[in-house]
């Protein structure tokens, strides 16, 4: 098994707590790592190369949206078909894509202006409508509270300073009874041992550097900040790969890479 997160490695103390606070943001007050964000924009015109250095994405994309779709059924009636989906965080817009194709109206943001012109240039010679636009999600969200029936956050928080504030921001998005699906990978030794070592050192899966161990979350701190948030969990899986025979498949073992679906509650 490795690890598939498709997004300069540190060696660090594998007990080492996830503390990310506002004060290691960026000078202009934004939840954003300026080298995290150069590191995919430089990868930009790869995102659609099934292939390339996001090769990993493509492949379990369909794994991931399957799940997504069976945690809205769960909690709201019907599939994707018709909701009002935001992706947070979409890259090239891989999943925003498939979600458009499920029939969902589907909004793909990213503070990667590279990564959205990708995503914008893909949508206009596919004809799927996916808007697509370069903001923080925490700006989208004051102009956009209580709109949408789905968040998708995925890849994307073990590369932020600061998770807290990207999910209070998704809490604010959200309807009342709306489901936030997250993905992330764990930390723990396996997990350096497979997502960093495996993946980016022994079978190349993804360019050296991509990840920060230090930056992994753990699912019981992924549920502190979504209880802070004021969201209740819903379901929790594991993503995992076999790179000999290239299989992809969900388990209970979350190890390594792993999916959290909550959900906001109506209010009292």
């Amino acid at each position: 098994m490795s690890n598939i997160d498709g997004k300069p490695m540190n060696q660090a103390d594998h007990n080492q707590p996830n503390t990310h606070h506002p004060h290691s943001q960026n000078p202009n007050n934004q939840n954003v790592d300026a080298q995290e964000i150069q590191k995919f924009n430089d990868l930009a015109n790869q995102w659609w190369d099934k292939n390339g250095a996001f090769a990993t994405l493509h492949q379990i994309n369909p794994l991931r949206l399957n799940w997504i779709e069976q945690q809205v059924i769960a909690r709201q009636q019907g599939g994707l078909t018709g909701k009002t989906v935001l992706d947070v965080g979409c890259g090239g817009g891989i999943l925003s894509h498939s979600m458009a194709e499920r029939g969902a109206r589907v909004v793909g943001i990213d503070m990667g202006l590279a990564n959205i012109e990708a995503a914008k240039i893909h949508a206009s010679q596919t004809g799927q409508d996916v808007t697509y636009d370069c903001v923080a999600v925490e700006d989208f969200a004051t102009q956009h509270a209580s709109t949408f029936d789905v968040v998708t956050c995925m890849e994307m928080l073990e590369h932020v300073p600061n998770p807290q504030s990207i999910i209070d921001a998704c809490f604010a998005l959200l309807k009342p009874n709306g489901v936030l699906v997250l993905s992330t990978i764990n930390r723990n030794p396996k997990s350096y041992l497979f997502a960093i070592i495996g993946a980016e050192y022994v079978l190349r899966l993804l360019p050296r550097g991509t990840h920060d161990f230090t930056k992994f979350i753990t699912p019981a701190e992924l549920d502190r900040f979504t209880e802070h948030s004021g969201f209740r969990r819903q379901d929790l899986i594991g993503l995992h790969y076999n790179p000999i025979t290239r299989h992809y498949w969900l388990a209970q073992n979350v190890d390594v890479n792993y999916m959290m679906a909550v959900y906001k509650p109506h209010a009292k």
